[in-house]
């Protein structure tokens, strides 16, 4: 049954802002009036009657005190969250008025009031503020725990002790989200040892700590831990039923106080497992310094980092080209609130890579010193089922932006490739290397233009990758959809490939073909398990058939392979550079390429789809196509509905 202090406490709760805002303002003036009064017992040793001198006195110390109390923000404050910065704004509220007060009866003098008056009551003011202010943070904050705690809110552990820890554990202590209610540390001086209340305990035993706590979440507090640790300590939350969260890196939070906000799910450099390299300064600056840098496929996941990348190391210009009007605004709006320096141009510019007119008119209007060709149809269903378009812009668009960049005189062009140009099976793959050959070929021609391309493989976080689908099938309820159960991928951040992209075209000399260490290779069965199991829920299998989300297999999709390779041949030479290598790839010469190019491009006019994936299956080594994928949309164009009733449609197109 509730007590009659519960009762009074919940309606004090319960009052408007409005109510309580006025309850304090009348407690600040009786205490103005009380503090006084008591001042004058201290300096007489009588106590006196509040008329004459000293009831004016009292009219004077509320009218100075609460416009100053307001000014500070001490009518502003949620008193059952007030902690130490509450009471600072207390300190120097009442040290203002104070000064204020004794300058009128102590410097001044007031006649009947005692000049010590002036210096004791405002002594007297700060120790009656500061002590009801903690007053009502017990009385009220108590409660309003208790009534968190009765709510079943998730229950947390932070791992990590240090400052980021401590931090995040104050900012946790408000919270409507969820209640912290221990700390992990590493360090075993600390086991069994409290932390603001809070008990701090080994990791080894986060197994038992997860089921005897009722532990739902496990808050990462360790922005400087390495890689290899971070996983350590994935694999040891993964064996229990808790969802695992993260907070930035320590450059990122070092922008302000840590707050419930920073906390994120995991990042998708945090499943990799791979220690990032720095880059070497001297690689990323040598195109780009001072120089004016045109990417194209700005807005795109690679270009848009590229762009980035590219803006901070201090360009005079750099050039944004993409198709999307959308994709182009974003980007340009983005970098544009970053602009520092009025010297940087950024020019948002709209044009199609495949319009050579109109990439030669900007090439000769801002003559760029370094090209980044990053626009590509990269979705490898989508440019299955419209081949005709996807060749038009991954190998002819290169090929077009290449040449009015050798006519403008551009030092250095770099190709963002992909490990699908690797004894392709998809239209997709071999487009871009078809592309690469363009390069390969005009490199081996004169020209002042050193032509080179990077390749490599998926990246995390894009918008074809696995992860974000993944996460939003989880939050979704499942199913999680894997095309096959031994899929495997290569996987690297956008920061990484983007900023490698940027060191490889550094080291160019003119045709070579650059391939990025990519580490090992994923299983995507792996990927998808461990993202379930992560986000504190089970996989649906034959030992836990009554778990959360099931693992749904729906076959390889036209044209994917099991598993991408990054090399034709083998043995690459190392360069200067741990996660770069030089790879040697055959090509034909321009004018033998530029023979079956025409050729090409001529049964694409036409619309024959088959006559189209004939002469890729002659111009690109190792091309080895699924024969029961056809470009639908152009055999219905080509041959009429009526002669399709033999081929079978394709389903819907699903995105990776």
């Amino acid at each position: 049954m509730p007590t009659p202090l519960s009762r009074l406490t919940t309606s004090v709760l319960n009052l408007s802002r409005a109510t309580k805002r006025v309850v304090v303002l009348l407690v600040d003036s009786s205490l103005c009036v009380l503090t006084l009064w008591f001042a004058f017992y201290l300096r007489l040793g009588e106590f006196v009657a509040l008329s004459g001198a000293a009831l004016w006195a009292a009219v004077v110390s509320v009218l100075m005190a609460l416009p100053i109390f307001a000014i500070f923000g001490l009518y502003r404050s949620i008193f059952r969250y007030s902690g130490w910065p509450a009471l600072v704004a207390v300190a120097k509220a009442v040290s203002v008025y104070g000064l204020a007060f004794a300058a009128l009866f102590t410097a001044v003098g007031i006649r009947d009031v005692p000049r010590t008056v002036g210096l004791i009551q405002p002594i007297l003011l700060l120790l009656a503020v500061g002590v009801s202010r903690g007053i009502v943070r017990l009385w009220l904050g108590q409660l309003y725990q208790t009534r968190l705690e009765s709510k079943a809110l998730p229950r947390a552990l932070i791992y990590g002790v240090g400052t980021v820890g401590r931090q995040l554990a104050d900012a946790m202590a408000s919270s409507h989200e969820m209640r912290v209610v221990g700390f992990l540390d590493d360090d075993a001086r600390l086991h069994g040892y409290l932390m603001n209340g809070l008990p701090i305990h080994s990791p080894a035993n986060l197994p038992a700590l997860l089921a005897s706590l009722n532990i739902t979440d496990v808050l990462l507090a360790l922005p400087t831990a390495s890689r290899k640790r971070r996983n350590e300590i994935l694999a040891q939350a993964s064996q229990g039923r808790v969802s695992v969260r993260t907070l930035p890196s320590v450059t990122e939070l070092a922008q302000g106080k840590i707050t419930v906000s920073d906390l994120r799910e995991l990042d998708v450099d945090d499943l990799l497992g791979r220690e990032a390299v720095e880059p070497v300064r001297g690689l990323l600056e040598k195109n780009v310094v001072g120089k004016i840098v045109l990417v194209t496929g700005a807005g795109g996941s690679i270009g848009s980092e590229l762009c980035r990348q590219i803006m901070g190391l201090g360009p005079t210009a750099l050039l944004l080209v993409d198709q999307s009007e959308f994709a182009l605004f974003e980007i340009h709006r983005e970098l544009q609130a970053r602009v520092s320096s009025t010297a940087l141009k950024l020019v948002p510019l709209l044009a199609s890579v495949r319009d050579e007119e109109r990439m030669g008119e900007i090439m000769a209007a801002w003559r760029p010193d370094t090209v980044y060709h990053a626009a590509a149809y990269k979705h490898v269903p989508l440019v299955e089922h419209n081949l005709v378009e996807g060749i038009r812009n991954n190998t002819l668009g290169t090929l077009a932006v290449a040449r009015m960049a050798a006519r403008s005189g551009v030092s250095d062009f770099v190709l963002i490739s992909t490990d699908k140009a690797v004894r392709p099976t998809n239209i997709m793959g071999a487009s871009k290397r078809l592309a690469e050959m363009v390069l390969q070929a005009l490199a081996a021609a004169p020209s002042e233009t050193k032509f080179t391309m990077v390749r490599f493989g998926n990246v995390l976080g894009s918008s074809g990758s696995v992860v974000p689908k993944f996460r939003q099938q989880i939050r979704a309820g499942g199913p999680v959809t894997v095309t096959h159960p031994e899929v495997t991928r290569y996987f690297m951040t956008i920061p990484e490939a983007a900023q490698l992209v940027i060191q490889a075209g550094a080291m160019a000399k003119g045709g070579d073909v650059f391939v990025l260490n990519m580490g090992q290779s994923i299983k995507i069965m792996d990927l998808a398990r461990r993202m379930v199991e992560l986000s504190g829920l089970t996989v649906i299998d034959d030992d836990h058939p009554e778990g959360d989300i099931e693992i749904e297999i729906i076959g390889l999709r036209p044209g994917e392979k099991l598993y991408e390779e990054l090399l034709i041949g083998g043995n690459p030479e190392p360069t200067t550079h741990p996660r770069i290598m030089k790879a040697h790839e055959d090509f034909l010469p321009w004018p033998v390429l530029e023979q079956k190019l025409q050729a090409l491009g001529l049964a694409m006019d036409a619309n024959d789809a088959v006559a189209v994936r004939a002469q890729l299956q002659q111009l690109v080594a190792g091309f080895a196509p699924d024969d029961e994928i056809v470009d639908w949309v152009h055999l219905e164009q080509g041959i009429g509905a009526a002669a399709l009733g033999s081929i079978k449609k394709p389903s819907e197109v699903q995105l990776n």
